[in-house]
């Protein structure tokens, strides 16, 4: 495969021809910081927080969507750049919950991580904030999805990841303008739509949109330390982080859904039945006169051992 040559940073670095000036950056670990990109989703450009400057061009390029070429050279940090970084982020926080010191995403934080860098604070306001208004848009429906859309800065990496898996599609943009929505099966909760608690959104979400519900309540990451496990409930083998505090497990995620893994509820469930030593219990969702419902359930159920016991039983 041809090779392309470019300085990215003063920084000199060979890449594969086609490769995005952010992939590339990423090679000679330079960060350049990003809210809706993820090299396992389609390329949108939506977040803008991308840009940089590339000697000779007349305006910033988005890095996640302009591929490099031979002698480029590209300024990540440059005072444009940084100008233009800075209203963004400042833009995002105008319209965000001031929360952050209660926040469960705090430390993991994308918004909350580039703010700080390029030190950018929440500011009082007269203007409108996403969901001040609206009660519904928090939803904890869900045991396992929980969703804050006060603080949903509409990347859409949350529809894109779930459009992913052919059969599940139910997340989508939903309104417009300033009351833009993330939107489950047009509009329902978590509970009542055919989410099925995968939690590929809740990987995919940068700030704290969207959150497991089993680790809500749990130690900061800053308190924990982690590994990475192999879920073991099929050939796909997910990839889960355990997380310990005072060496006891205090909760199981999934992390991304990359090598076309599907992530499931199921496996993460196995997963945490294997590592906590007292799982809280699980629910799953049944159909009901009123419509779609979480009930508590046993883990046999959950985990749809049913006939696997009963076989050795009765051996």
């Amino acid at each position: 495969m041809a090779t392309v040559s470019l300085t990215i940073d003063g920084m000199a670095v060979k890449v594969p021809q086609g490769t995005t000036i952010l992939e590339a950056a990423k090679k000679i670990k330079i960060e350049i910081p990003a809210l809706c990109y993820d090299k396992n989703l389609d390329i949108v450009s939506a977040c803008r927080l991308c840009l940089v400057e590339i000697e000779g061009m007349p305006k910033l390029m988005t890095s996640c969507s302009t591929p490099v070429s031979e002698g480029m050279v590209v300024f990540t940090e440059s005072e444009k750049v940084i100008e233009v970084r800075r209203t963004i982020l400042q833009l995002l926080l105008d319209n965000h919950p001031n929360d952050c010191l209660t926040c469960q995403k705090a430390g993991q934080c994308l918004l909350q991580k580039y703010s700080f860098k390029y030190d950018v604070q929440f500011r009082d306001h007269n203007g409108a904030r996403r969901g001040q208004e609206y009660a519904s848009w928090t939803d904890t429906s869900s045991p396992y999805v929980f969703r804050d859309e006060s603080k949903c800065i509409l990347c859409g990496k949350c529809v894109r990841t779930c459009a992913e898996v052919e059969t599940r599609n139910v997340l989508t943009f939903a309104d417009r303008g300033f009351e833009t929505t993330i939107a489950a099966d047009g509009d329902q909760s978590m509970e009542e739509s055919t989410c099925v608690s995968c939690n590929r959104c809740v990987v995919a979400c940068p700030v704290g949109a969207l959150m497991d519900g089993r680790t809500v309540g749990m130690p900061r990451v800053w308190e924990t330390t982690s590994k990475t496990v192999k879920c073991k409930q099929c050939d796909f083998g997910c990839n889960m982080s355990v997380f310990y505090k005072n060496n006891k497990v205090v909760g199981v995620r999934a992390k991304d859904a990359a090598m076309g893994r599907p992530l499931c509820l199921k496996g993460r469930l196995r997963t945490e039945l294997e590592y906590k030593s007292m799982p809280a219990a699980p629910f799953v969702k049944v159909e009901t006169p009123e419509g779609r419902r979480f009930v508590e359930t046993t883990w046999v159920e959950a985990l749809e051992l049913d006939n696997i016991l009963d076989k050795i039983e009765n051996k």
